[in-house]
């Protein structure tokens, strides 16, 4: 797609430069003391709340917790404050114009030049995995810098900081403004020109994901800002574009995001950041008739992917590594809306703005801030929940009947930020969750490594699928299932996600939503001796009891299993003490286990009804 784009287009004569910044500096007095009242004070107080703590050492300990004990938040929370005080400090002078607040821009300029590395002791590696230099080091080797998603969306701070307060830096002295941009050429600008062993870059490897787009993004950025020569500038552009388009390759057509909707902030988000930038940086106008690329239904789908699995009320069908009550940029959704002409999508982001003071996040990104902040005005109308959704090739089926919504996944156990889940559903009424799919926990060593099915929300005895004795589903690409979309509903073969030791011949499930909102959930088992079925179902709520197999479940809702002999019925309450799942969980979660013999073949029945 960006392949093409580039062959139709000749990147060095389609520049158009010098190229205007759309952010103003600090000396247009006009656009910062336009900023809205509720915005401005919103942003010095979150400033004068960081200038209360003077930037943090970054201590080499820190750094090396990750490969000592799996601690990543020890060196990311000075990490990112030093980057988020950076941030604020710039934004506050640019309002207020006092010294104080440049001189914390200058200081946090400064801190981040002397750092030995902007890599986060998480991704201290800089190869293809099976390569000497991918194995993790306890601390980073200056001598090579490694270009992860924070190293580059550190090159964008810095510039984009620079770019706004660099005549008042340079009366106090222009070295500041030199170190950095001497800094960002030699971590950022030269690697990403003549390295090509970064797994990101689609070179090596072809299963790319989020970091592609969000590095890429953010190193066209600091390009266009920092890069006044035209021909290396467009052989920049020109290779993000390529490494961006292996990113498209792998993508699926129907435009889903396997990693969830609150990936796509860095996913389709930051590749709507590319597209933008390319678009401004050729004096293209940002429209399907303008910008060619625009033009392409899989590059609309992967743009329109949060709406597809909206639930209303800040949640969404929160499959693989994302949170139930995500962070997505509405900001970012309603100009993708204006660039398509979309009216739905405009409104549906609009709903989704947040206070600015929310949107200094903890890994903070002074792109899509300076975006919302000068945002055009416009007023946010009805948003309608999405409607029957089917993602063919992300396998996920959406139905909504009156108030009560489910989603259902197929697909494999290797997808990106992956949970076994083939199978797996949720299900809200009212806008309110009843089966949930856990999410997302706060990231340790275990997340990305050979350990990471020890975690409990990526165990599939966790999701709402069968058991098989102990057996659960296993992970990897090859335990795949198989989704068949239905009028009302869908059919998933699910055998294909366990492996041979669960005994399985054959498990389909079939869920059909009646048009009063019941809920049928019918699984049909062959195996190839008798023993135990366990069915699971993970509850918002506490299950309460009424007989064997019938339980309230919440939002005036019951649920019946039937079909088979019950041996066994437990539930477990599991406290949410994690942080992150806190934030859309606080309290505790239920895991409902109903146990049934079989003698090999056996169909269950679930139905979720309202209360009689």
């Amino acid at each position: 797609m960006l392949d093409r784009y580039l062959q139709e287009h000749d990147m060095f004569s389609s520049l158009k430069l010098p190229w205007c910044c759309p952010f103003p500096k600090a000396e247009d007095r006009e656009k910062w003391e336009g900023i809205p009242e509720e915005d401005r004070n919103a942003l010095l107080q979150a400033a004068d709340e960081a200038m209360k703590e003077p930037y943090p050492l970054l201590k080499a300990t820190a750094f090396m917790a990750f490969s000592r004990d799996g601690n990543r938040q020890v060196f990311e929370q000075p990490y990112f404050f030093r980057r988020r005080k950076l941030i604020l400090s710039a934004l506050a002078y640019c309002i207020r114009q006092e010294a104080g607040d440049l001189d914390e821009v200058l200081n946090g300029i400064w801190c981040i030049c002397e750092e030995s590395s902007w890599v986060i002791s998480a991704h201290n590696n800089d190869a293809h995995e099976g390569s000497p230099s991918s194995v993790q080091k306890p601390l980073p080797d200056t001598r090579s810098p490694v270009v992860d998603l924070f190293a580059a969306q550190t090159g964008m701070i810095l510039s984009l900081v620079l770019h706004m307060t660099e005549d008042q830096l340079d009366r106090v002295t222009p070295m500041v403004r030199m170190r950095a941009e001497r800094e960002m050429e030699e971590r950022l600008l030269k690697p990403f020109e003549t390295r090509d062993d970064f797994w990101w870059m689609g070179f090596l490897r072809r299963d790319l994901c989020n970091w592609t787009p969000w590095i890429v993004s953010n190193i066209l950025m600091t390009s266009a800002l920092q890069v006044k020569d035209r021909y290396r500038l467009s052989l920049l552009v020109e290779r993000g574009l390529r490494m961006t388009d292996r990113w498209l390759q792998v993508l699926p057509e129907d435009g889903g995001c396997d990693e969830g909707a609150a990936y796509w902030n860095m996913a389709g988000g930051a590749f709507l950041d590319i597209l933008e930038l390319t678009a401004s940086l050729t004096g293209s106008e940002f429209t399907p008739e303008g910008f060619s690329p625009l033009r392409e239904e899989k590059i609309r789908n992967i743009l329109k992917f949060p709406m597809r699995v909206c639930l209303g009320n800040g949640w969404f069908a929160n499959f693989a590594d994302c949170d139930a009550r995500p962070y997505v940029c509405g900001e970012r959704l309603y100009a993708a809306g204006r660039a398509l002409g979309d009216e739905e999508l405009k409104n549906f982001g609009l709903n989704l703005v947040r206070s600015i003071g929310q949107d200094v996040s903890d890994t903070p990104q002074l792109w899509r801030l300076l975006n919302r902040l000068f945002m055009p005005k416009a007023c946010a109308g009805q948003t309608e929940h999405a409607g029957d959704v089917l993602l063919p090739d992300l396998q996920v089926r959406g139905v909504r009947r009156g108030s009560t919504a489910v989603y259902i996944k197929g697909g494999h156990n290797g997808e990106s930020h992956n949970h076994n889940d083939v199978g797996s559903f949720i299900l809200f009424r009212d806008g309110e969750p009843v089966f949930i799919d856990i999410g997302n926990v706060v990231y340790t060593a275990k997340t990305f490594s050979g350990r990471r099915y020890e975690l409990f929300n990526t165990r599939s005895r966790n999701h709402s699928v069968p058991m098989f004795g102990q057996v659960e589903q296993a992970a990897g690409s090859m335990y795949a299932g198989s989704m068949q979309s239905t009028e009302n509903g869908c059919r998933v073969e699910m055998q294909g996600a366990y492996p041979q030791e669960a005994g399985l011949l054959r498990l389909t499930r079939e869920m059909d939503v009646k048009e009063n909102g019941d809920v049928t959930i019918q699984d049909t088992f062959s195996l190839r001796e008798p023993g135990q079925v366990t069915e699971v179902y993970m509850l918002r709520q506490h299950p309460e009891k009424i007989r064997d197999g019938l339980y309230a479940v919440g939002q005036g809702l019951v649920l019946e299993v039937t079909g088979g002999e019950i041996c066994g019925e437990d539930t477990e309450e599991i406290p949410v003490e994690d942080p992150r799942l806190s934030k859309s969980y606080p309290g505790s979660l239920f895991r409902l286990a109903i146990t049934f013999k079989t003698e090999g073949n056996l169909e269950i029945t679930c139905r979720i009804c309202r209360e009689a």
